[in-house]
């Protein structure tokens, strides 16, 4: 979880992420840990900048071969 994502937007300062879109999104991620513990498997959640914590799990790891991730399309107005 990247605490930017839960401060306000960039064009007025609203709320990006407001409680209920926070609890749907804590559910969702807990559905997903148990679905892929039933299956033998897990979900390693973090919280903290990307390019910051995905450093460190690299680290702790040792032995990474590659690294998927998405970036987040931001609206131009």
């Amino acid at each position: 979880f990247d605490p930017r994502h839960y401060l306000g937007t960039h064009c007025y300062s609203w709320p990006k992420t407001g409680p209920h879109r926070l609890r749907f999104l804590l559910e969702s991620v807990k559905d997903l840990r148990e679905t892929l513990k039933r299956k033998g498997s897990t979900l390693v959640v973090r919280k903290g900048k990307p390019e910051d914590v995905v450093c460190d799990l690299i680290t702790q790891l040792g032995s990474v071969t590659a690294v998927v991730f998405h970036e987040e399309v931001r609206e131009i107005l």
